[in-house]
């Protein structure tokens, strides 16, 4: 009789796999640390003072074997969240990445810390997670259909409305308070108000997505609904920042300056870009093989441009590739086939390098009053009564009933990736201090964290899965009438 067969998960072997790959990597550290590595003595020198000095001199080492234990740790922490804890697999990416840097990692070993991310590292790290920041929102602004703008109905332009003014209101009362305390010298109050408006007013757009796709409800009455009112956020709270960081940016120029050259810069993308990229997809939809390198190639190089067109401009490089792909053909074989080209390599490899290098900024040991703490609680009140509050009670305003408003409001409560986004902008631009920094931090990862939990309480775990699936278009016509 034969053995019966072992059921191998394959998720299981994936974490297994990670760690023990870790657990090389700290094992080669510890023993350069104690002076055990020895080297034959006919070996080049430097490789002798390579093993003294506990990791080589070289950058694109350090940036290498620092990207690969990012990875680890995104991938293994990742499967781990969505695996046991029914998470979103980019929440515990978010905190594998936070947890590398000086918060958990460097408070209990800095030497492991700065082993794993060196500080001659990080300027290049920098400089991979902004490229890969830039990738994606060109990928966010390719999934943001422009038409759902246009055909959006009265429910989803009230609640989504709701869900940008009130929570930007509110956070603007709550700078009155934050402004003496945490705001850098050199800011005004004007431009400190208007970005903690913004960073209160944010959706996580590709993370709400992730989450009504995995309980397969996105094309459910409020799922369709939630999408649209998220996408409709984010071209307003985009719009919004993109305003706030020309008016911070602005120096000797000045801000007109600055808003006549962004005026400028979107009436080219759209008569002239717009054109040219809907001409290239409806020749590429010819096309029966595979999109060739110089199709590509094309659209990265519009990218490039975009990126440092707003970048000269003074608005960050991010705006120009999010407007790129907002103006791009949505559907159809160019759009296919450049998320297909170039979404993997941003999830898998340039994402992670940006969450550690967040984790690097954010010192949460900076919080070491209890006032520091009542400000953070302060904050994650303000925000959730703001975004949850706003949209629950526009739900409402417009039919819908207790649960269906809770669950559009807890949906867009979330902010995930896209407030990290604004968030490191906003300490680039000195708005925010790196104590703020890390108290807006905590707020957006216990918002995000508490999204699939409180949804599962309010709509059960099936829930709103149960109705009928229907278009966008189908759902829009019937709210119409």
């Amino acid at each position: 009789m034969s053995p019966p067969k072992r059921t191998e998960n394959p998720v299981v072997r994936l974490v297994v796999l990670y760690l023990v790959m870790l657990a090389f990597a700290i094992i080669g550290y510890l023993v350069i640390r104690a002076g055990g590595l020895t080297l034959p003595a006919g070996m080049p020198a430097v490789l002798h003072e390579t093993a003294a000095k506990g990791l080589t001199t070289e950058p694109l080492a350090h940036v290498l074997f620092a990207l690969a234990i990012i990875t680890i740790a995104a991938r293994g922490t990742g499967l781990l969240f969505q695996r046991f804890l029914n998470q979103p697999p980019v929440i515990g990416e978010i905190l594998a990445g936070l947890a590398l840097g000086p918060s958990l990692l460097g408070f209990f070993s800095p030497e492991l810390q700065n082993f794993v991310l060196p500080a001659a590292a990080a300027p290049l790290i920098g400089i991979i997670a902004k490229f890969g920041v830039v990738l994606f929102m060109f990928l966010v602004g390719l999934e943001l259909d422009l038409k759902i703008l246009k055909q959006s109905s009265q429910a989803t332009v009230v609640i989504s409305h709701a869900s940008i003014i009130a929570p930007f209101l509110l956070g603007a009362v709550l700078a009155l308070g934050l402004y003496p305390l945490y705001a850098t010298a050199d800011v005004s109050f004007t431009v400190f108000s208007l970005f903690i408006g913004v960073s209160m007013s944010v959706t996580a757009f590709p993370v709400l997505a992730r989450i009504l796709t995995d309980r397969r409800v996105q094309r459910t009455r409020i799922g369709t609904l939630a999408l649209a009112c998220a996408a409709v956020d984010d071209a307003t709270a985009w719009t919004l920042l993109a305003f706030v960081a020309g008016v911070a940016s602005a120096k000797t120029a000045g801000i007109a300056w600055t808003i006549g050259l962004s005026i400028v810069f979107i009436i080219a993308m759209f008569w002239i870009a717009r054109p040219l990229m809907r001409k290239l997809a409806e020749r590429e939809e010819k096309n029966t093989a595979p999109m060739s390198q110089g199709v590509l190639a094309v659209v990265c190089i519009a990218l490039l441009l975009a990126g440092s067109a707003t970048e000269f401009i003074g608005i960050h490089a991010l705006f120009g590739a999010f407007l790129l792909g907002a103006i791009m053909p949505h559907h159809g074989r160019l759009a296919e086939q450049v998320r297909l080209r170039m979404e993997d390599v941003v999830v898998v490899l340039l994402l992670p390098a940006f969450f550690a290098f967040t984790g690097m900024r954010t010192q949460v040991g900076l919080l070491h009053t209890t006032a520091d703490w009542l400000a953070v609680l302060a904050i994650i009140a303000v925000a959730t009564a703001g975004k949850f509050g706003g949209s629950f009670i526009a739900a409402r305003l417009v039919g819908m009933g207790w649960r269906e408003a809770g669950a559009i409001g807890i949906l867009m409560n979330t902010r995930g990736l896209m407030e990290l986004i604004a968030l490191n902008l906003g300490l680039e631009m000195g708005v925010i201090s790196p104590k703020l920094f890390a108290m807006l931090v905590i707020m957006a990862l216990v918002t995000t964290f508490a999204t699939t939990p409180i949804l599962n309480l309010i709509m059960g775990k099936r829930g709103f899965g149960d109705e009928p699936a229907a278009p966008l278009q189908d759902v829009q016509r019937a709210q119409h009438s």
